[in-house]
Formats: C-alpha cells, sequence, structure tokens
C-alpha cells in the first residue's frame, strides 16, 4: 500500500522534485517510524524495480523525482484541460470549450486517490481535484447552453443538482436550460426551492446573479434557443492526405494570427509552407463564418496581376460576377473582404514579393479587421509583420527511436498509401532513418521519396540518394511543374537568385560543414564577388531561405547543397585552394591550445570545422598535395586522440609516408596497440591508442622515456608519467608507478590540460577502488565524468560513468549505481550512442546480481545479444564481456556445471587480450568455478595468482571479498593464507601459464587457446 502511495505522491509533482522530509510528512505523517529515511530508500529502491523501463525515478538536487510529463499523470492533465477550457469559455470560443471540458472530465474513472485515501497527503488533495470536478462538471453545461443545447443538458443538471442541492450556480443554470425549452414554471419552481433550502440551512438568500435570472424569467427575458447555424461552405482546397507532425509550428501560426494583422510563414521550398497555412486557418474563428479566402499566387507570373489574381479568386469562391467593370481591382477587392474579421491566405509570394507586399499593406489599411496569412521563401518585410519560420522536419538521431520522429512518421504514411502493408520495423527502420536524414526532413522530399515505393523498396530508394534529382521525380501529375520533381524544386529558388547570390550560394556548397563568415570571405571573395559584400548577399540568401543561419554558422540542407555543388563544378570556381589553405592555417593554429588551460575553446574550434577540415584533408590528398595532407594530420592528430576518434588513426595512416619521421613513428606505434579492439580492452583505459603517442608527441632531442620524465615542459612530463605508469601497470606493477600517477595529474592539473587530468584520474581511483575505499574512488570517478562532460567526449563520458556505477555497486550503493547506469543508458539512447550499450547494459547486469536478482541479469545480457543478432552493436564489442558476465551469474548462482562450459570461453578471451586487468580477472574467475567445484585450496591459489598478475588483490570487490571468507571459513584462516600464497609466490608469467593451463584442463575451449 505505501509503494503505491509513494508513486501516487510522486506522480502529483509529474518531474519535479519532492524532498525527502515531504515524502516522510506525506506517506507517515505524524507517525512516521524512527528509521524514517531508511524506510523511504526502501521504498524507492522497491518501486524502481516495479517501475522498470516505465519511467525512472531519480535522486536530484531538491529531492526525488518521477521522469514523466505532466501530460501523462491524469491529474495534472485534467487540471491542463480545465485551464483551457475555462480560457477558451472566456474567449467566446464555444466549440473549443465544450470539447475541451468534455476531454478533462473523460479523464475521471471515480473518486480522486480512490486506492491512496489513507495517506496522509490524500485527502486535502482529494478534496481539491473533486472540488474542480464540480467545476469543470458546471463549466461544460454552461457551455452546451450557449451552444443551444438546453434539452441535452438537462439531465446531466438534474442529477448535479441532486447531489449539490446548496449550488446557486446549477440552480441558475436549470432555470436557464428549463426557460429555454418552454418550462418557465419549472424553472421558477427550481429558484422557489433553493431559496427555501439557502434561508433554512444557511440563513442566507440568495446571490444577486440568481436574483437577476429569476427577474428575468418573470420578465420573459431569457434567451430561446437559437436556431442552429448551418455550417459555413469552405473555401480552402480539400486535402487529399493527412497532416502528419508540425504540432508546434500549427499552435505558432495560431498564436500569431490572434495577435498580428499579417503573419508569415517563411522557409525553403519543398518545406511545407502551404499546407501548414491551410491547416492554421481552418483553426481560425473567421473559417468558421465563411471568412477564410485561399489565393494561390503560383501561377501569376507579372506583378500587375496579383491583385487581379486575389479579385478572381474572391468572386470565384462568392459565385459573383464583377460589380462594375471599370472598377479598380483593388477597390472591388476591399469590397469584397469588407465583412468583418476574415483573413485572406496569400499563398506562394516569393516570385512576386514585392508586389504582394503592396498589395497585402494597401488591404490591411483600408481594412482593419482583416488578416493576412503569406506563404513566400522570403518575408514580405513590411512593419508589424510576424514571421514563422518553417524548417525541416524533426529526423531521429537513431532507428531505434525512429517510430514517434516526425520526418520518419510523415514517410511511412505516404509510403504505406502507395505500398500497402509497409510499415516501420526492424527491416525497414534503418533505410528509413538514412532517407530521412539524408532528404533533410524535408516533406515533399520525403513524399516524393516515397512515391518510389511504387516501383522500388526502401532499402533501394536509400541507396540510391546520391543521385537524388535523378530518383525523385515522382511527383503528383497534377501539381505545378516546380513541385513535381526535387530538381524543379530547388531551381525554382535559383533562379529566383541575383548573380551575386548565385556565386556564393554555389561556393559555400564548398563547405561540407557549414561556414563562418571569416571562412566565406577568406575563400569566396574574388573580383565578381568583392569581401566587403559577402555579409550582404549572404544575408539575402538567409532572407530566401536557400541558406540557413545558425549562431554564427552559415549551412545549406544538403539537397540544396548537392545542387549548388553542380554549379559549382559547371562554373570552374577555383575555390580549392583557397579553401585547403584556411583550414590548414586554422587547424594549426589552434592545435597547440589542445594540451593548455584554452582547450575547450579549441575544441570547439575542431568540432565546428571537423566536416570541412576532413574535407580539406581529402581533397589535399586527391591533389597529390602529399606535404600538406601531412601538415593537417598532424594538426588534427591530437584531436582525434583526446575526441576518442581511434578509427581515424586507421584511415589515415596511409599518408604516413609523407610524414616526419616522428609523427611515422608514432603511427606505427598506434597502429600496434590497435591489434586488439574489444569492450573489455577498451573499458581498461580510454588512452590505449596513445600509450605511445604520449610519449613521442613533444620529444626531446632524445626521445628516450626517461629524458621525457625530467622535461621542463609539464604537459611532456605528465604525459611521460602517465606512460611510465601505464607501462609498469601492464607488468603487474602497481607500486613501481605509483609516484608517476601522482605526478602526471599534477602536470595535467598545471597546463590545465582536461583530457590529461581523466586518464589520470581513472588510474587513481581505480588504486582507491582495489584498496576497497570506496569513497575517495566515487570523487575520482564523478570528477572524470565532470571533465568528460566538460570536454565533451562521449566515450570517455560513457567510461567514467561506467567506472562509477561499478564503484557504487562495489560500495554497496545499488541504488546509485542503477541511477548512474540509468542516465548513461537514457543519453546513449537519446543520441543513437548504440555501441555504448555494451558496458552499460553489462553493468546493469551486475547490479541485478548483486541485488539477488539473477533472471533480470540473465535478461539483461539476452538483451545485449539481442542488439548484437540485429546488427546494432558489432559482436566483437561485447562477446567477452557477455560470455564472463553470464560466469559471474553461474558463480552466484552456485551452478558448476554451467560455471565450467562457460569458463573456456570466458577466460580465453580474456588471456588471449593479454592486459593486466583482464588477466587479474581471468584468476579470479577461475577461483570462483574452483571453489564451486570444491577446489578450495585451488581456488584460494588462484586469488593469489590475481595477485601476482595485477600487482594487488582486489579488496573493493564484495563477491571476491565473500568468497574470501568462505575459503577462509573452511580452510582455516593459515590454511587460506598457505593456499594463497602458492599463488603470490610465483612468477608472473608463470601465474598466466597456470591459470590457462586449469581452464584448459576443462576441455571446452582448449583448441582456441592454443590458437
Amino acid at each position: 500500500m505505501r509503494l503505491r502511495m509513494l508513486l501516487a505522491r510522486l506522480a502529483l509533482d509529474p518531474g519535479r522534485p519532492v524532498s525527502a522530509d515531504s515524502l516522510i510528512d506525506d506517506l507517515w505523517g505524524e507517525e512516521s517510524p524512527a528509521g524514517a529515511a531508511s524506510a523511504l530508500q526502501g521504498l524507492v529502491s522497491r518501486l524502481r524495480r516495479v517501475l522498470g523501463g516505465a519511467a525512472s525515478l531519480e535522486l536530484v538536487a531538491g529531492g526525488y523525482r518521477l521522469s514523466v510529463r505532466a501530460q501523462d499523470v491524469d491529474a495534472a492533465r485534467f487540471e491542463e484541460l480545465l485551464g483551457r477550457g475555462r480560457r477558451e469559455l472566456a474567449e467566446g470560443r464555444h466549440k473549443e470549450a465544450a470539447a475541451t471540458l468534455a476531454a478533462a472530465l473523460a479523464l475521471w474513472q471515480g473518486v480522486a486517490l480512490a486506492d491512496v485515501r489513507e495517506a496522509p497527503f490524500a485527502d486535502p488533495v482529494a478534496t481539491r481535484l473533486h472540488n474542480l470536478r464540480q467545476a469543470a462538471s458546471e463549466d461544460r453545461i454552461d457551455v452546451e447552453l450557449r451552444l443551444g443545447r438546453h434539452a441535452e443538458a438537462l439531465s446531466d443538471l438534474e442529477s448535479l443538482a441532486a447531489a449539490n442541492p446548496l449550488s446557486e450556480r446549477l440552480a441558475g443554470l436549470r432555470m436557464r436550460a428549463l426557460a429555454a425549452v418552454g418550462r418557465q414554471a419549472d424553472a421558477l419552481s427550481v429558484y422557489e426551492e433553493i431559496r427555501a433550502r439557502l434561508g433554512d440551512e444557511l440563513g442566507a438568500d440568495p446571490a444577486p446573479a440568481l436574483q437577476d435570472i429569476h427577474l428575468a424569467l418573470l420578465r420573459g427575458e431569457i434567451e430561446q434557443p437559437a436556431a442552429q447555424a448551418e455550417a459555413a461552405p469552405s473555401r480552402l482546397p480539400a486535402q487529399l492526405t493527412s497532416f502528419v507532425g508540425r504540432a508546434g509550428e500549427l499552435e505558432q501560426v495560431g498564436a500569431l494570427l490572434s495577435a498580428a494583422r499579417l503573419v508569415t510563414i517563411v522557409g525553403p521550398g519543398g518545406a511545407g509552407k502551404t499546407r501548414l497555412s491551410l491547416e492554421a486557418v481552418a483553426g481560425d474563428p473567421a473559417y468558421r463564418r465563411g471568412r477564410v479566402w485561399f489565393v494561390s499566387l503560383a501561377g501569376v507570373s507579372t506583378a500587375d496581376q496579383v491583385a487581379e489574381s486575389v479579385l478572381s479568386a474572391l468572386n470565384s469562391a462568392d459565385g459573383r460576377l464583377y460589380k462594375d467593370g471599370h472598377a479598380a481591382p483593388l477597390d472591388r477587392v476591399c469590397e469584397l473582404l469588407d465583412v468583418g474579421d476574415a483573413v485572406l491566405l496569400l499563398d506562394n509570394c516569393e516570385h512576386l514579393v514585392e508586389a504582394a507586399a503592396e498589395l497585402a499593406d494597401q488591404l490591411l489599411v483600408r481594412l482593419p479587421q482583416l488578416k493576412i496569412l503569406a506563404t513566400s521563401r522570403e518575408a514580405l518585410a513590411l512593419t508589424g509583420e510576424a514571421l514563422c519560420h518553417l524548417g525541416p522536419l524533426e529526423v531521429p538521431r537513431d532507428a531505434s527511436v525512429a517510430a514517434e520522429a516526425e520526418a520518419v512518421r510523415l514517410f511511412v504514411d505516404r509510403a504505406a498509401s502507395v505500398r500497402p502493408g509497409f510499415a516501420l520495423d526492424e527491416t525497414t527502420a534503418e533505410a528509413v532513418v538514412e532517407i530521412c536524414w539524408r532528404l533533410d526532413g524535408m516533406p515533399l522530399a520525403l513524399e516524393l521519396a516515397a512515391a518510389k515505393m511504387r516501383s522500388m523498396s526502401v532499402d533501394q530508394i536509400a541507396r540510391r540518394l546520391d543521385d537524388r534529382f535523378r530518383l525523385l521525380t515522382s511527383g503528383s501529375r497534377t501539381a505545378l511543374p516546380r513541385q513535381r520533381t526535387l530538381l524543379a524544386v530547388v531551381e525554382w529558388s535559383w533562379d529566383l537568385l541575383t548573380e551575386q547570390e548565385r556565386v556564393l550560394a554555389r561556393r559555400l556548397a564548398a563547405f561540407p560543414g557549414g561556414a563562418t563568415l571569416p571562412a566565406l570571405e577568406a575563400v569566396c571573395a574574388d573580383a565578381s564577388l568583392p569581401v566587403a559584400d559577402i555579409v550582404y548577399v549572404v544575408g539575402s540568401l538567409v532572407e530566401k531561405s536557400l541558406v540557413q543561419e545558425s549562431g554564427d554558422r552559415y549551412r545549406m540542407l544538403e539537397t540544396v547543397r548537392a545542387y549548388a555543388l553542380g554549379r559549382l563544378a559547371e562554373s570552374g570556381d577555383a575555390v580549392g585552394e583557397p579553401f585547403i589553405g584556411y583550414f590548414l592555417r586554422l587547424a594549426e593554429a589552434h592545435e597547440p591550445m589542445l594540451r593548455t588551460r584554452d582547450q575547450l575553446s579549441a575544441i570547439a574550434v575542431f568540432d565546428a570545422e571537423y566536416e570541412n577540415l576532413t574535407h580539406a584533408l581529402r581533397c589535399a590528398a586527391a591533389a597529390g598535395d602529399e606535404g600538406t595532407a601531412s601538415r593537417l594530420v598532424g594538426a588534427m592528430f591530437w584531436y582525434w586522440g583526446i575526441s576518442g576518434m581511434s578509427t581515424q588513426f586507421e584511415t589515415y595512416l596511409r599518408y604516413g609516408g609523407a610524414l616526419p619521421e616522428q609523427a611515422r613513428a608514432t603511427f606505427g606505434l598506434v597502429r600496434a596497440s590497435m591489434e586488439v579492439d574489444s569492450a573489455g580492452a577498451r573499458e581498461f583505459h580510454p588512452a590505449r591508442p596513445l600509450m605511445r603517442m604520449a610519449q613521442l608527441a613533444f620529444p626531446t632531442e632524445d626521445s628516450d622515456l626517461e629524458q621525457a620524465l625530467d622535461s621542463p615542459d609539464p604537459w611532456v612530463g605528465a604525459c611521460a608519467h602517465w606512460a611510465r605508469d601505464f607501462l609498469l601497470t601492464e607488468e603487474g606493477d602497481l607500486r613501481s608507478g605509483a609516484a608517476s600517477r601522482q605526478a602526471a595529474l599534477h602536470g595535467f592539473e598545471k597546463v590545465g590540460d582536461r583530457w590529461g587530468l581523466v586518464i589520470s584520474l581513472l588510474p587513481l581511483g581505480r588504486d582507491h577502488s582495489l584498496r576497497g575505499e570506496h569513497g575517495p574512488a566515487i570523487a575520482a570517478f564523478e570528477r572524470v565524468v565532470v571533465l568528460s562532460s566538460e570536454l565533451g567526449t562521449e566515450d570517455y563520458l560513457y567510461l567514467g560513468r561506467a567506472r562509477l556505477a561499478r564503484e557504487r555497486r562495489r560500495s554497496g550503493d545499488l541504488d546509485g549505481a542503477l541511477r548512474d547506469i540509468q542516465a548513461a543508458h537514457q543519453r546513449a539512447r537519446e543520441r543513437g550512442h548504440r555501441r555504448m550499450e555494451v558496458n552499460i547494459l553489462v553493468g546493469l547486469a551486475n547490479v541485478h546480481r548483486l541485488s539477488g536478482d539473477l533472471a533480470r541479469a540473465d535478461q539483461t545480457l539476452d538483451e545485449l545479444e539481442a542488439l548484437i543478432r540485429r546488427g546494432t552493436i558489432p559482436a566483437e564489442l561485447a562477446r567477452d564481456l557477455i560470455v564472463s558476465t553470464r560466469l559471474e551469474n553461474r558463480l552466484a548462482g552456485g551452478d558448476a556445471v554451467q560455471a565450467r562450459k562457460l569458463l573456456p570461453d570466458a577466460v580465453g578471451s580474456l588471456i588471449t587480450q593479454g592486459y593486466s586487468a583482464g588477466l587479474a580477472w581471468a584468476a579470479e574467475l577461475l577461483a570462483g568455478v574452483l571453489a564451486l567445484e570444491d577446489d578450495l585450496r585451488g581456488a584460494a591459489a588462484a586469488l593469489g595468482m590475481s595477485h601476482v598478475i595485477r600487482g594487488e588483490f582486489d579488496h573493493g570487490e564484495p563477491e571476491l571479498r565473500a568468497l574470501v571468507e568462505r575459503l577462509t571459513a573452511h580452510l582455516g584462516a593459515d590454511g587460506y593464507a598457505q593456499a594463497y600464497a602458492l599463488g603470490t609466490t610465483m612468477p608472473r608469467q608463470d601465474a598466466i601459464d597456470h591459470v590457462a593451463g586449469r581452464v584448459l584442463a576443462g576441455g571446452a575451449g582448449q583448441a582456441a587457446l592454443l590458437r
């Protein structure tokens, strides 16, 4: 019961933190137990397990927060709808108010908080909600009466009045309804009845408002039901397809129309401006009165035809001819539109924008109640104009979350209409997401692509988007010519540009990552386009919706850029060398800053210009300019490293021959260090590919490590100390590198290198963890998470979160571990980082195992294997961790047979990789299996081997501590110590060989190990 109370209390503050003190008071009141805080934590843990993936319960600053939206909680949704309905009622929007209030009341399924009514917080909340429900019922009946539905409202009024005999508002509503249906005598009886009740029970007279209704009854002044008005005929073109997405933009246009007299929807061709405008005006009050007119200017070719086109549309819509053939078109337009509040929709104004603006200005001046909604690729630029900028539809980051994205929904809807049965599923999601991304989420392009489903599969369409203008030619035969093909859509916009605008647009296309103004000025200027003109020309391109401005960067939609690249190739503009030169200078200027306190600003530059930098590198290589290519590689090399872009090293190793000797050596060592690539290896340390690079980045005259350790440059010294410790750690010597670990940290702190601090804090946190010093370990890993967040490097951030969650688990804080894992998992899903789920899900399985839920631990690993089978995660990234964690699950369950079967694969992969932490883990797994098989001395010896292999026994792992306690209990303290010493006295390599031999003795996996 109290678990349900906790859920209800948190849901009443959806998405907002509730303090622990408030929760204790609200759940227990004055009878709170002595250990109320612990009892609350226990309830929170149980609720998290019950919720599963439905919602997360987070501990945040200020208390506990249930991560649900207000619209997902009926009580909050009810109050929001009630408020909206009351506003609509006050504004005279009676039909909308009736629908909204009915929706609010439909959320009720019984008495509020009925199943938690015993909770101390429940009574006042339930009473307030009951009163609001009563008020909502009265508001709904009020609006029904205003709509003339008197007879329908009477039955509800009778039942409500019976339950609330002293409600004067209900009495007044009953009197109005009865009078409206001709029952004046009954209406007067209602007044006499409530007057008597009020006097007898409260000693009061009816309120003035009720007395006024009574007086109006006596005078016969109560309104009679008005005849239902026939729906005004629609003057908008009927739509043949559903309206998908754009809820936010639709609401925005509605709000703008209620506040401004001229609203223009501005956006690139194919964004869906016309469809949005039609949906928006259909919701305007003027539409219900038949006072909305639609005028398409798409077929108008000259400015002097604009007013004539509007007049033609108005006369055609009204079925009237010209009254006076000599009247000026503008005068006649004003006459036809002089009907009170009305809306004129001017569609496709961009090619006649000056004439459309002049007409709009004259109409707005002469008709004070007229509003104009226009669509155009640039603003009309009139005083008082309000703009709605329409861009692409929402595009998903990842196929796993594609179903709710607007672009995907539109494509699937249109594709299903031409290929019945088509649906978004595991077989189509990847291709659909690819299409949506490549087509910028632009509605018309997506509809053209969906139309190809008549003759192609979704995979075939996705593979052919490099030739998009040839592919997407299947528009409606009845559409305007410029809307039938993707090429025609873009050409229409291109033809509206001036010559200077076309020059800059095609040169901007050379920037795959967009361009800043300094970049445009450095690369695009020449005699035909002076530097001083560029800022004005690019501004004009933005106004014409051919270029998007975001911060200090100008970009093109990919489809527009593809077209402009064709025009660039035809023009022969020589922008290649200026482009390469500009970005080479930029990279070389910012590269040294990557190792200083200015690191974040330098990273921001590399992040923003990354596509342009790599494009410059490819162009230099394609041109055979190996010197420039090698300089670019050198300038980007460290950025790749601290950004976790390990694959870039391999990609650009082909430039090694043109690199200086030191850089070639670095590349070779990096390649050697990357021969083994697995989740387990990367989890050991994020900087593994940079192990040698740290030694070689700033070599002294002699690149010997010992000299680098004494370098006067604190950054070089820090790298050398880190590298020395890394090498010693891999040799199983943790003690000798202790001083270097501290020296590396101090050196990186001195220069302000956050990346260096991250890779230095990880081994320091490991040291604390191995000693069972969980507080300092958690503090170190928390700092890793903070620094990684500042760096914006996802690999390090996920690794830091994984280490932090692991340490919380090891300390016994399973709730804290679960919170960290859930936060990392949510971030990975939202950003499409599916490969990060390996360590995340393995960590989650470990938490479930430690909490005693082996079934959920195995189920989590099953989910990870399902991702591998679907190809979402490469098998090599997860195989070793999955089998090793399954083995730990079998050890926890006491299943010796299954544990022995899994041992060869688990230990074999760890031994083959050869990393110190993995080798020690292999010995620990062997110890667990031997203990289950009653080889207790062998298990103790294996634990001793883990010590000598790693250089330290893992005192911080609770499962190992439990194993030691069990072995000591059976062997005795001396017996355990003697057996443990058998392992610790072995030479390290002998210990590794012995672990491998004991695993081979199990038979399974022998051949794999011998290979």
